[in-house]
């Protein structure tokens, strides 16, 4: 198998601090078939419209050759983010009644004040420090414990979600030439362990229910119920995804302004722009870079390419966020930039079902660190990231500042 494809050099560590030459290369190609048969699409308008398209399926059951990770996971049920309407509708739709409109309307934003809090609370702890991990004191802390106050998870269960976290997401990992067979199984018995102490916990509330989603999940609805099993995959999906990709935007966030102090100073003057700077953020440095779980259903056409029916189709996000035929000058980090239609969360069916929360998160987060740190500086540039090309962010990131003219924080 050849070292040297194209796929081969965007997964490869190597390119993780810097994979945007690589994606300028894919648009350059348009299509590229990778030396194990599967498709890579990275222009902006080709993605979106395969986001739309019903012939595009999310389930990897569908492929012609069935991948480790949907061997791994056999006989587990699978979660909506992973299955075609109309059982991927149902599911989401049913967890949606407990997460925002129309029957929930004011659940995110009646977290406000409670997010503000815990980010006043972490930064309060940095009353003794010069210098901070944002990753490890700052970025990861927060939406897991948002996460797990909204589904009502103990926050002293916290490590043990960190492992099994960590293991299911180093099981979407496509890096060509490592095993993906005990990635692969090591995500599955992570996510296994996960539900069943979800479930368990939902078990509890169904007798003494309170305030939270995993009560919400367990309790009896007009439109249908969720079953035991489907309590755990949902809650499962929810917890790792509505805490790894928050912590990828707000870290990637604090690298971008700190690479961009211009900005990082305006909106400091202006934090009511940090809405559209997140937007731009989540264009520029988006925390999911590609989706690569999609299957045509039947033979199609991109961009003069015909994918066969079964292969698999990895949509570049980051690629297409980048595109010079659908951004002025992508490569230019604007937090004022109009018309920004990104797909940091994906679109379609399949858009991103925590994106209010993470907006949010992200808003209140960014805005309150850069009035804190005063002169912050980066110990190290670029910083070491994760190992995942999908989920793609610091794994730490240094920065030192200035004590003594701390700007907010409590």
């Amino acid at each position: 198998m050849a070292a040297d494809t194209l796929f081969h050099r965007i997964t490869d560590y190597a390119h993780r601090a810097d994979p945007y030459p690589l994606y300028a290369e894919l648009r350059e190609e348009g299509v590229v078939r990778d030396d194990d048969g599967s498709y890579l699409v990275g222009t902006y308008h080709e993605i979106e419209a395969l986001l739309h398209d019903p012939r595009i399926s999310s389930d990897r059951r569908n492929r012609t050759v069935p991948d480790a990770a949907a061997v791994a996971e056999e006989g587990l049920s699978p979660a909506f983010i992973g299955l075609d309407d109309p059982e991927h509708h149902r599911l989401r739709s049913l967890t949606m009644r407990s997460f925002g409109p129309p029957h929930t309307p004011d659940r995110i934003a009646g977290m406000h004040d409670d997010i503000t809090r815990i980010v006043k609370d972490l930064i309060g702890n940095f009353a003794d420090k010069e210098r901070i991990d944002v990753v490890d004191d700052f970025a990861y802390p927060l939406p897991v414990t948002v996460i797990c106050r909204l589904l009502g998870v103990p926050l002293e269960d916290e490590p043990q979600f960190r492992q099994w976290s960590d293991a299911i997401v180093n099981g979407i990992d496509p890096t060509p030439g490592e095993d993906p067979e005990e990635r692969s199984r090591a995500a599955a018995e992570a996510r296994k362990a996960m539900g069943l102490y979800l479930g368990g916990l939902a078990d509890q509330r169904r007798s003494h229910p309170s305030d939270d989603m995993l009560s919400a999940f367990a309790g009896d609805s007009p439109d249908g119920q969720l079953t035991p099993l489907e309590i755990m995959t949902t809650s499962v999906l929810l917890l790792i995804a509505g805490h790894e990709t928050t912590v990828n935007l707000i870290t990637n966030g604090i690298l971008t302004l700190l690479r961009h102090p211009d900005q990082l100073a305006r909106l400091r003057g202006e934090p009511a722009l940090m809405p559209r700077a997140v937007e731009e953020l989540l264009r520029y440095e988006p925390p999911v870079q590609m989706l690569p779980q999609r299957t045509p259903l039947a033979d199609i056409e991109v961009a003069g390419v015909t994918i066969p029916k079964g292969a698999p189709l990895i949509l570049m996000l980051a690629s297409g966020n980048r595109d010079p035929r659908r951004f002025r000058d992508p490569d230019r980090f604007d937090p004022t930039r109009e018309d920004n239609q990104h797909l940091g969360f994906g679109s379609g069916i399949h858009s991103c079902f925590g994106a209010p929360l993470a907006r949010l998160e992200a808003q209140i987060a960014l805005n309150e660190l850069i009035q804190y740190l005063d002169d912050p500086r980066l110990v190290e540039d670029p910083p070491p990231y994760r190992r995942s090309p999908v989920l793609r962010g610091p794994r730490h990131l240094l920065v030192e500042y200035r004590r003594s003219g701390a700007r907010g924080g409590r």
